[in-house]
């Protein structure tokens, strides 16, 4: 294996937010291929306007035209289908046989569904046909869920379809487990004058109990790892891969894990974007000769957008359990759309940082 980053073969799985920083950081340092099955970004944060009536072409970003264009980076459409960590080789839907030096792992997360099925049960990454079947209305949509995605999606959902659509968010825990009495207390406030009624307590398992024309299921995320664990790699007691500080897989150091796929941080943008900054930093000091970087992430905000003119920011301790400060009202809202922005914009000046340095 070569060992100087600039001749390292580095392929990252999956392009959203982890994975296409990792790529665009490494850019500049080693051979990258990109494998994603689609040929752009879609801001997942943004999902519940998308779910709301914003046209999706509006939080979807091309990867090569805004993104890859002007870097090194190969970028490949296609699935992959089966890790060799042994053989070092990723081999797509198609039947190509990827080698690499070195893996990011950044394949994700998805609504976790639950067991039983229902032509009722939306998620958030059905926004889409979620909003065609609002279209249809009125009715009644149940939430269930309680943590900051299903409070999302409820108050969108009863800011923009209240008139005709009564909606109900059901929820085993009580609201917003992750935020201060300060914080929750604002939250049920928000939403009571939004129409919307909150059952705290309230569990459910499967989605034909729930009384509702339409039901969107937040229950819970489920890491994307079962490409991971077809190859051998061990996952860690929340079901993600088991990764040391410096996020490489305890299996194979030779795969480091970015985004949601791996550790224990909470599944959000906020880890996503400095975890793929610092896969990269890891992977270049490693081929550099002084060992892979093992530095954890540290938080600083939540933050729940309650409609366009409303929202809450809660401040939190680095390790995210909340402090007493939050931010809510119009004020949290703009804080709140400046965070959704800057994710695109950190993505986009990684990109051309990554253009500068590209090949004659």
């Amino acid at each position: 294996m070569n060992t100087h980053t600039q001749q390292q073969r580095v392929l990252v799985v999956g392009a959203g937010y982890s994975g296409l920083m990792a790529a665009l950081r490494l850019s500049p340092h080693a051979h990258v291929t990109l494998l994603d099955p689609v040929g752009h970004l879609t801001e997942r944060i943004r999902l519940h306007e998308v779910a709301a009536g914003r046209p999706e072409s509006e939080v979807t970003h091309p990867l090569t035209a805004r993104f890859l264009r002007h870097t090194r980076i190969t970028h490949h459409t296609g699935l992959a289908v089966a890790l060799d960590p042994v053989a070092r080789t990723v081999t797509t839907d198609s039947g190509q046989v990827m080698p690499y030096d070195r893996l990011v792992y950044a394949l994700g997360s998805t609504t976790r569904l639950p067991a039983a099925h229902h032509e009722r049960l939306f998620t958030a990454e059905t926004a889409p046909a979620l909003h065609k079947r609002l279209l249809d209305g009125p009715g009644r949509l149940t939430v269930v869920g309680g943590g900051l995605t299903g409070v999302e999606m409820a108050a969108e959902l009863a800011e923009r379809h209240g008139g005709g659509w009564e909606v109900r968010l059901l929820t085993s825990d009580e609201l917003a487990p992750s935020v201060s009495d300060k914080g929750r207390a604002h939250l049920r406030k928000s939403l009571r004058a939004l129409g919307v009624r909150v059952e705290e307590g309230t569990r459910v398992d499967d989605p034909a109990d729930v009384d509702a024309d339409a039901v969107l299921w937040s229950a819970s995320m489920a890491a994307n790892t079962g490409l991971a664990v077809a190859a051998g790699l061990a996952l860690n007691s929340h079901g993600r891969i088991d990764v040391d500080a410096a996020r490489r897989s305890v299996s194979y150091p030779e795969i480091y894990v970015a985004g949601d796929a791996g550790g224990t941080q909470r599944m959000s943008c906020q880890a996503a974007l400095p975890l793929g900054t610092r896969v990269a930093a890891s992977i270049v000091s490693e081929g550099r000769g002084r060992g892979p970087v093992a530095r954890p992430i540290s938080y600083v905000l939540q933050c729940v957008s309650l409609g366009r003119h409303d929202g809450l920011v809660q401040s939190v301790r680095r390790d995210d359990s909340p402090r007493r400060l939050v931010i809510t009202g119009r004020a949290a809202a703009f804080v709140k759309e400046q965070i959704c922005a800057s994710t695109v914009t950190s993505l986009t000046l990684a990109a051309r940082r990554a253009g500068l340095h590209r090949s004659p």
